[in-house]
């Protein structure tokens, strides 16, 4: 699905060469700085490399319609941005920015439990903790249902035991529906039970 060869970006990253398959899960370990984000980053086209090239299902990333590219490859951020008003709100207000049509598979409910928020919909998204405001985050994730999630340490303000819960429940959602998750988590316990790869980076270089 993607490959990356001989990027370079900044003196961030220096990569030779790597294969992230489809429909598979792939985790990125490494240490904080490492590089980890701007890796995301790369696959999606938010930034660019300066050296190298990065095709997707065989073509040059750089060929892409930047925007058809990221509706079709979500990335969700660490500290993810929540919009005003109510949960509903946060949905419709996704649906109606990417103009994404894809979402009649699901509805809010439905989304809810598979991020495991119990709230309302008409509750105020403000009034959410940090970790059910990420939560709310990966549901408007999920809603758009992409070909590709790319998480940022979607878990990263949970507690260990809803950590493993939520990332359960995403890796099911992937696998059931033939997506490819690619997740940079700071767990290597959770890297090792929900991976199908796991890729490690550190100082902007893959190790063995």
């Amino acid at each position: 699905m993607f490959k990356l060869e001989k990027i370079k970006f900044k003196n961030i990253l220096n990569i030779e060469e790597i294969l992230l398959e489809e429909n598979r899960v792939t985790a990125i370990l490494g240490s904080s700085g490492g590089g980890k984000t701007t890796f995301l980053k790369l696959l999606n086209n938010m930034i660019t490399a300066d050296q190298g090239t990065i095709t997707y299902q065989g073509k040059d990333i750089e060929s892409y319609d930047p925007v058809s590219l990221r509706r079709e490859i979500v990335m969700l951020p660490q500290d993810p941005q929540i919009f005003k008003g109510t949960i509903k709100d946060n949905f419709t207000k996704t649906e109606a920015i990417t103009d994404n049509e894809n979402s009649k598979n699901l509805n809010y409910n439905e989304l809810l439990q598979k991020v495991s928020l119990t709230q309302d919909l008409n509750d105020a998204a403000d009034n959410l903790s940090g970790g059910e405001k990420q939560r709310l985050a990966l549901a408007r994730v999920m809603l758009l249902e992409p070909k590709v999630l790319l998480l940022d340490e979607p878990s990263s303000s949970l507690d260990k035991k809803t950590e493993e819960k939520i990332i359960k429940r995403v890796v099911d959602y992937v696998r059931k529906n033939n997506r490819t998750l690619i997740m940079v988590t700071h767990s290597s316990k959770i890297a090792e039970k929900f991976a199908d790869k796991i890729i490690n980076i550190e100082n902007g270089k893959i190790i063995k």
